[in-house]
């Protein structure tokens, strides 16, 4: 393939920049999605700044509209989309008791139901192209657990599934669906959890936290020719946190 054009949700800091920013060096076109269209855009422009190719756009991707009329835009300015990552997610702390079916149903919206819809929009694409690459961001507290995450985990879980059951229906069209569950990451969002960062990292084995470059750096690899044999995979980056 001569171009690829890329999806990031959930591109406007953290996790989502660094993925557009490493797939726009990798010589990727890339529209960066999110709810905060103004730092989607900053996303853009700082690729841009840096001779790449870019597009920032709001796009709720819990709401199959919102994914349209992103889509239509994406492929008018950019053409076919043949890779998606899937990072937007709501990732809070509660107490399980304090969790309301109102709280549980808008994580579950963004982090399960999101990805589905984005796939289904934009699968079509790749099949008319015979190729395609899907990368879901799910998270390491799918597969450890986590205290007073109980609707996070079980949402990152069912990406997990869904990325398994995904690959395997899709496995002959030249499409593959992997996913990366993160762990323990250095982002603006976990320096904003309620969580003692470097106390916490003491316990890990690297005794550190990640960084935002080294997730991007994993899904940049899957989206390549050379992973053209991968797909269902559960590629944990986390230090050690977890051992598959």
């Amino acid at each position: 393939m001569t171009q690829r054009n890329a999806i990031v949700t959930g591109a406007a800091r953290g996790l989502g920049r660094a993925i557009d920013l490493r797939l726009a060096r990798d010589g990727i076109a890339v529209a960066a999605w999110d709810l905060n269209v103004q730092d989607a855009r900053e996303t853009a422009e700082l690729i841009e700044e840096q001779g790449g190719t870019a597009i920032g756009l709001g796009c709720n991707s819990a709401i199959a509209a919102e994914i349209a009329a992103a889509l239509a835009e994406t492929r008018d300015r950019l053409g076919a989309v043949t890779i998606l990552v899937n990072n937007a997610a709501l990732s809070p702390f509660r107490k399980f008791e304090e969790i309301t079916e109102e709280i549980w149903d808008g994580l579950m919206a963004i982090n399960l139901k999101g990805p589905f819809l984005c796939c289904l929009a934009v699968i079509p694409d790749m099949i008319g192209v015979g190729w395609g690459r899907i990368v879901n961001i799910s998270s390491s507290s799918a597969q450890t657990g986590s205290s007073h995450q109980t609707h996070y985990a079980a949402s990152k879980a069912g990406v997990i599934g869904f990325t398994k059951s995904l690959a395997m229906e899709f496995a002959g069209t030249g499409i593959t669906v992997n996913n990366l569950p993160t762990g323990f990451v250095d982002t603006e969002g976990l320096r904003e959890a309620p969580v003692d960062v470097d106390g916490f990292a003491q316990r890990t084995p690297m005794k550190r936290p990640g960084r935002p470059e080294n997730i991007a750096a994993a899904v940049a690899f899957l989206v390549t020719e050379d992973a053209d044999y991968i797909t269902g995979h559960t590629l944990s980056v986390n230090g050690g946190r977890y051992l598959n």
